[in-house]
């Protein structure tokens, strides 16, 4: 089996105002990370149903590889309003597909070689999701890139499962909202961001952050200094997917062997791009590819 890179987690539905558009931050990280002829592979979980068909049409359909095992529970779904700047509103529906991931021997051996693998706080939300991704994570090769995307979602995250998946990831992404929660939930001085980040990566032992700031820039903390890139001026259409670009992009600029700040460069690029199309899984022009 080739090394692959996984996206690990929800596959959803997104019921947008101009119909529906599959997603899922593991997912549209697996097909931009893919985009740079990266061998990726999503992983999930779909229902017996006509969503559940239709899921594994679309990623037929994008050329993403996929083991989704089919579980007695609905497919995912989430109901996505947009404010006036095209920032979603998730209403994400309970007890689903993603909640129920077995970890199956294909899965497993889908661990056992991967070289990266994205996942986060929201597919974590039901015990039997949780111990898939941990067993996951605990069976990569060592080397491998783990990052916590920590993507906090409503009330579906708790600081037990924020901390266990600090300890088992080596880089952290995260954004400007959410660094403030975390500081609150471990007690962390919020004054100095910068200085919140740096704790996070000596407390857990990480190789990096990775900190967006929304049209205010973004960061990545390394133990040798920080990366700073603005975000670029664009006519948004809408954000969705935006930051699982950026992730995907890094992730698989930094496989290719690329310095941390040209990575870097590359994952602004194509998250500004994502931002003027609708949907999180536009295809990018072939001369943003690496």
């Amino acid at each position: 089996m080739k090394r692959l890179v996984v996206g690990l987690g929800e596959v959803l539905w997104h019921m947008l105002p101009e119909g529906r558009k599959i997603g899922g931050a593991p997912v549209n990280f697996a097909y931009h990370a893919g985009q740079f002829g990266i061998d990726t592979m999503a992983v999930s979980a779909i229902g017996n149903d006509k969503l559940g068909e239709d899921t594994i049409a679309e990623m037929n359909g994008k050329h993403l590889n996929h083991i989704f095992p089919s579980v007695p529970y609905p497919t995912g779904s989430v109901q996505v309003s947009l404010d006036e700047k095209g920032v979603p509103a998730y209403d994400i529906k309970e007890n689903v597909a993603w909640d129920n991931i077995p970890f199956t021997n294909e899965i497993e051996s889908v661990a056992r070689n991967c070289q990266a693998v994205c996942f986060g706080s929201l597919a974590q939300r039901n015990t039997v999701s949780r111990s898939t991704i941990r067993k996951f994570i605990e069976s990569t090769p060592s080397g491998c890139i783990r990052i916590f995307d920590i993507n906090l979602r409503q009330n579906f995250y708790t600081s037990n499962v924020i901390h266990d998946s600090l300890e088992l990831c080596n880089i952290l992404k995260i954004n400007d909202e959410e660094i403030m929660l975390v500081s609150r939930m471990f007690n962390y001085d919020s004054s100095n961001i910068e200085n919140v980040c740096r704790t996070i990566m000596e407390d857990f032992s990480l190789e990096m952050v990775i900190l967006t700031c929304g049209t205010k820039g973004s960061y990545i903390f390394t133990k040798g200094g920080v990366s700073f890139m603005p975000t670029p001026k664009v006519n948004v259409a809408d954000t969705v997917g935006a930051g699982d670009s950026f992730t995907g992009s890094f992730c698989a600029a930094i496989l290719r062997g690329l310095p941390v700040a040209e990575a870097h460069k590359k994952a602004v690029e194509v998250s500004a791009y994502v931002c003027t199309q609708n949907g999180a899984m536009p295809e990018i022009p072939e001369s943003m590819k690496l």
